[in-house]
């Protein structure tokens, strides 16, 4: 985010009070290379050049979660070789129409022995938040080049395998419940692997903000989906609840840091727009301008889309007399995907910061307050800092310290909804 920080910094103009706009004249970056052309550089080739993820011919006879294909990789971290065993599985899974698909799962097994129970496992859900399949972990810890894989080493060093889906699947769709479905066929796909010796475990889930809503979508699918799956806990942060109103605030023109959650609905709508094609219409939505931004926005990774889309309100390139607001079968979309349509049966702890510029409080503690009505086990509390990025980092110590203790058998804590008091209204980002 000090990224984007500093492009949007740069040439701050004065502005009328209450909060300045920046920059004026909106983001004028030129079109920027994409990660998946940088990719085709690398030896290793990208998943929409290794036949390693093909579908099977017969896919139809496969059971969710059940093995297509496997092998042996090697993780990195910033490009160096890691010391761990890694394995990939190619597994099917599901669409959000229930159509079936395959993904790959990447299983690493520290070298640290363990003994007196199965190993734990810890399945990582990345924050893929991308439209290319190159953005996908099984890609990126290959080359050393998963934004958040240090993060995992603290589990690694613990003992603990770790389980990293590409649970946005090939085509990357985001924000929908296919992605719990996924993650969850992932973990019946190590347990189905006997060589990985984790048939047995119990798993914990962790994600943050993209992460984090794949996360909480496989808890509350695990007892209607997958209850062969056992969970023993799920932590996530910075993650949107409300997806029409996540959709209402950020398609918007915001003032001051709050104008980079712009760039989420270029990504989102790249994103339904493969799930939903019939719903989500770019050529019925948005003028020249805007279809040709989409296109643009169709293979990338989160870093070049981020910067592409801040301040480039999505409202500015709405076809006249169209937008979300009056498109129901989109807003149906929006809230048929939205958090809340199941309760997880098995203990979260989730937080969120007291100001994100990118998920606004106002999206998150509604269903934050549902889940606490309608009886989940829940642990929420607040991060006192503002800011997308240091939420993650200031909120993962606790997450790695619950997470641990679950998986180590201890009891998951007493339930708590310490959130804070809403912003003021007119406030950025309320």
């Amino acid at each position: 985010m000090s990224a984007l920080v500093a492009v949007g910094g740069a040439g701050v103009a004065a502005a009328d009070p209450p909060y300045p706009t920046f920059p004026p004249d909106r983001n004028q970056l030129p079109q920027l290379p994409t990660e998946p052309q940088l990719y085709d550089l690398l030896p290793i080739p990208t998943p929409r050049e290794d036949p390693w993820y093909n579908d099977p011919e017969n896919l139809d006879s496969y059971q969710p979660g059940q093995i297509v294909r496997s092998r042996e990789v090697q993780t990195r971290l910033l490009g160096i070789p890691f010391p761990v065993y890694t394995k990939q599985l190619l597994f099917r899974s599901n669409d959000v129409h229930d159509n079936p698909i395959v993904t790959a799962t990447t299983v690493i097994v520290p070298g640290i022995p363990w003994s007196g129970s199965p190993r734990p496992v810890l399945s990582f859900q990345e924050a893929i938040d991308s439209t290319d399949s190159a953005c996908n972990p099984s890609y990126t810890l290959q080359t050393g080049t998963m934004k958040e894989a240090a993060l995992a080493v603290y589990w690694l060093t613990q003992g603990f395998a770790i389980n990293v889906p590409d649970f946005d699947g090939k085509f990357n769709t985001f924000n929908t419940y296919a992605e719990g479905k996924m993650v969850l066929d992932s973990l019946r796909a190590m347990k189905n692997d006997a060589g990985l010796g984790l048939t047995d475990s119990g798993i914990a889930l962790y994600g943050y903000s993209g992460g984090g809503s794949g996360s909480i979508r496989a808890a509350e699918l695990r007892a209607t989906y997958a209850p062969d799956v056992r969970i023993l806990g799920t932590s996530i942060g910075g993650t949107p609840g409300n997806l029409v109103g996540i959709a209402s605030y950020a398609t918007r023109e915001q003032p001051g840091l709050t104008g980079t959650s712009n760039f989420t609905m270029w990504l989102g709508l790249a994103s339904l727009a493969r799930e939903y094609p019939d719903v989500f219409r770019p050529e019925n939505l948005l003028n020249d301008e805007g279809q040709r931004l989409l296109r643009d926005f169709q293979s990338r990774c989160y870093a070049t889309i981020a910067l592409s889309g801040v301040y480039r309100p999505l409202s500015d390139y709405y076809q006249p007399g169209r937008s979300l607001e009056t498109s129901p079968e989109i807003l149906k979309v929006l809230q048929d995907n939205s958090l809340g349509q199941h309760i997880p049966d098995t203990p979260v702890l989730w937080w969120h910061g007291m100001w994100d510029e990118l998920i606004p409080p106002s999206v998150v503690l509604p269903t934050v307050n549902s889940y606490w009505e309608r009886g989940a086990d829940l642990r929420f509390y607040t991060v006192p800092v503002p800011e997308h990025i240091t939420n993650a980092v200031t909120g993962w110590p606790p997450a790695v310290a619950w997470t641990s203790a679950v998986l180590r058998g201890l009891p998951p804590g007493p339930k708590f909804k310490a959130d804070f008091q809403p912003l003021p209204p007119g406030f950025p980002g309320s």
